[in-house]
């Protein structure tokens, strides 16, 4: 039997709901040989781990930090609030600049796929700032000329953030409730845990679609499944 073609994979993002549940998976997957973390300080709890390594990041000087961005699979989850950013030029600089100045330095440095979390609704000529800047990221990361890349646009996300948000509180509670009703073409509109999000972009990479495919909700749940040996 051939030995696995071990690779690295980077996480930007890695404290985030999505990113976090994807660090824990990608630290376990026999696929790589070494995950890299960009983190703001250390994860004390990632520290002891002998194929994780945590890279102290600064997203408005990444082009510095080239030599530590070298990977074969790339796997953004950055993204935040407008209660968070405080301004929406913030909240650009966050969601898209810094996306694509890590995707545009990690693909000269090698990286062939490159696999992100969108929104919803995502539309570069949508009139709803979120959706749009995310419309946006989206269209210019595929100019940047990755042999894979993957857009996944989960709907609302399942899971305990650090940080409370009232409205993805109230919107988790509701979604339970009405989640029988998202069948047929409703269940893109279904809620979705961010463990199954980033089960999804691990089988993704794991399969590398050629070019740009877009991935929604009901498709992630898919994805998510075991490939049938």
């Amino acid at each position: 039997m051939m030995a696995l073609e071990q690779k690295v994979a980077l996480v930007a993002g890695a404290t985030g709901l999505v990113g976090q549940a994807l660090t824990e998976l990608l630290i376990q997957a026999p696929e790589y040989s070494e995950v890299i973390v960009l983190v703001r300080k250390p994860v004390e709890r990632w520290q002891q781990h002998d194929r994780l390594r945590q890279v102290i990041v600064d997203y408005e000087h990444l082009e510095q930090q080239r030599d530590e961005l070298r990977a074969d699979d790339i796997y953004c989850c950055l993204g935040t609030t407008i209660r968070k950013a405080k301004t929406q030029e913030n909240m650009y600089r966050i969601d898209v600049t810094y996306p694509l100045e890590l995707a545009r330095i990690a693909h000269e440095e090698g990286a062939t796929q490159f696999l992100v979390v969108s929104a919803m609704g995502a539309d570069s000529q949508s009139s709803v700032f979120y959706s749009r800047i995310k419309g946006e990221l989206e269209q210019q990361l595929a100019q940047i000329g990755y042999e894979s890349l993957s857009i996944v646009r989960p709907s609302l996300l399942l899971g305990k953030r650090r940080e409370f948000r009232l409205g993805e509180r109230t919107g988790a509670i509701l979604a339970r409730v009405l989640s029988p009703l998202f069948i047929g073409p409703m269940n893109k509109y279904k809620a979705i845990s961010a463990e199954i999000v980033a089960e999804g972009m691990y089988r993704i990479a794991c399969r590398k679609p050629q070019g740009t495919v877009v991935y929604l909700s009901n498709q992630l749940h898919i994805a998510a499944r075991p490939v049938s040996r």
